[in-house]
């Protein structure tokens, strides 16, 4: 079914710590109605975990192939979670 909800978590990786990734990914996301939160890890990638229909996460996941303007991404991993319910869509500190 398309627009079943799940959750999934996308492992961005390249130029994205300091270009506004995170800021741009939580508008993105606000405007497509999901649910979930983005961090920035330890090695320099951002996190992405969320939760919405199947034609709002292909769309995430296509914003995440480019990010913000300043962003140059090498590489992105997603992967299916448990579903996860979140009460609204935040950047992590």
């Amino acid at each position: 079914m398309v627009n079943e909800v799940n959750s999934i978590r996308i492992i961005v990786s390249g130029k994205v710590q300091g270009v506004y990734f995170r800021k741009y990914t939580l508008q993105k996301a606000r405007e497509l109605g999901l649910t979930g939160e983005v961090m920035n890890l330890e090695d320099g990638a951002v996190s992405v975990q969320a939760t919405g229909t199947t034609d709002q996460l292909n769309e995430l996941i296509a914003f995440c192939r480019t990010g913000s303007g300043a962003a140059r991404v090498s590489g992105i991993q997603v992967e299916t979670m448990e579903y996860k319910k979140f009460t609204d869509f935040r950047i992590i500190k």
